[in-house]
């Protein structure tokens, strides 16, 4: 098969899944076509995420002129697929929070898309996450009559699944997926019941080789890590006020912090003003060998999340053999196993929080060993990226078929 992956700001220091699963396709010898919007703004401190950003073509490279110049090739080229493309433009427009001339924005990168799939003699065309991404790649199908799928990840599309047209998404493609079973019955809802087949469940994974040396849990003080992009839905503020409690309560904890995102002035802050300065560190973002190096010398990972799809960090913190605290939201709980792979706690509850490290400094290390060991089994037995990505090759060799 010849694929293209159409994908908004790409790549990011969040978005490793997107790689690695990149990387397993072609393992399996199929070639890959990167189309990514635009490029980020953010520093790449990954030698991997520099090299991705080499292999990726950005359509917004093309300037205002060379938008245009799409539109009007398309519009002569096939003008009834190019008014059927901008109805669809218009519709989706007219609900969402962006309005019609973002859509007719996407539209004109949709005719770039177009060109680039039939130049490369692309089959299949796949998107992550359901916003823009989905809809270049909706536009781009009806310009051009390539197929297409895309990756539901949450929870932003969980937020606005009308605004986003999610349900007319799902409904153009070949089929969708979602990150977890809690995903696909979000997924479900927008659709009518007879198109509930084509919404499947693929995990984003991890690659088992990168954690063949693990190294257990280690004895001394509570050193907890937390990884995401600082921001209000992943709720380091609540883990700030626990660390607080845990401090006043005499309990010996210290916490990292790793990743950066608008959030950082008001935790830095509030750091500030619990006095958790000596006891709680900021790193930004790390590459990945940074990343299971802080994983090795924790004793738990802590993930306060009020919204989630499935975190990559705690598959990966479990195949560290690491225990996980996290809480009660989306697909989390079909990972974290309380009592059995670490702890899950109300979201948002700060003295839930506070407590769960209190069990975790007070559970014996060889317990906490044991922990690790089960979370890594299940990590590596549900989120193989290798396993993962050749299901994702089935669904997109049965849509070619149409099987």
């Amino acid at each position: 098969m010849k694929l293209a992956y159409i994908l908004n700001t790409y790549p990011q220091p969040s978005q490793s899944f997107i790689r690695r699963e990149l990387a397993a396709i072609e393992a399996e010898g199929h070639a890959v076509l990167r189309l990514a919007m635009r490029r980020s703004d953010m520093a790449l401190v990954d030698p991997l995420d520099r090299e991705e950003g080499a292999r990726t073509a950005y359509v917004l490279d093309a300037g205002a002129l060379g938008l245009l110049g799409g539109l009007l090739r398309e519009a002569l080229r096939a003008p009834r697929r190019f008014w059927g493309a901008l109805r669809l433009a218009m519709a989706m427009g007219r609900v969402s929070h962006v309005g019609r001339i973002r859509h007719l924005i996407y539209l004109a990168e949709a005719c770039l898309v177009a060109r680039a799939l039939r130049e490369a003699g692309i089959t299949h065309m796949h998107a992550h996450f359901g916003t823009n991404s989905a809809a270049v790649a909706a536009l781009a199908h009806v310009l051009g009559g390539v197929g297409y799928s895309f990756t539901v990840h949450g929870p932003e599309e969980f937020d606005s699944p009308r605004a986003l047209s999610l349900g007319t998404k799902i409904e153009g493609s070949a089929f969708t997926v979602g990150v977890s079973e809690y995903g696909r019955s979000q997924l479900c809802r927008w659709v009518e019941a007879h198109q509930w087949p084509k919404v499947q469940v693929v995990h984003c994974g991890i690659e088992p080789a990168r954690f063949a040396d693990v190294t257990e849990v280690a004895e001394g003080p509570v050193r907890l890590v937390s990884i995401g992009r600082f921001a209000e839905q992943k709720g380091q503020l609540v883990l700030i006020a626990a660390m607080a409690r845990l401090r006043a309560a005499g309990v010996d904890v210290s916490l990292r912090l790793l990743g950066d995102g608008p959030l950082r002035p008001v935790l830095e802050e509030a750091i500030a003003q619990a006095g958790l300065g000596d006891h709680v560190t900021l790193t930004g973002w790390l590459d990945e060998e940074g990343v299971r190096n802080e994983l090795r010398a924790a004793k738990a990972l802590v993930m306060p999340s009020f919204a989630e799809g499935l975190p990559m960090v705690i598959m990966e913190a479990m195949a560290s053999a690491r225990p996980v605290i996290a809480t009660y939201v989306a697909g989390i709980p079909e990972l974290v196993i309380p009592g059995d792979t670490g702890w899950l706690v109300p979201a948002g509850d700060d003295q839930a929080l506070a407590q769960a490290v209190e069990e975790l400094a007070q559970t014996p290390v060889e317990t906490l060993r044991a922990m690790g060991e089960a979370g890594r089994m299940r990590a590596l037995e549900r989120h193989d990226i290798g396993v993962e990505a050749r299901k994702l090759l089935q669904l997109m060799a049965r849509a070619q078929t149409g099987d």
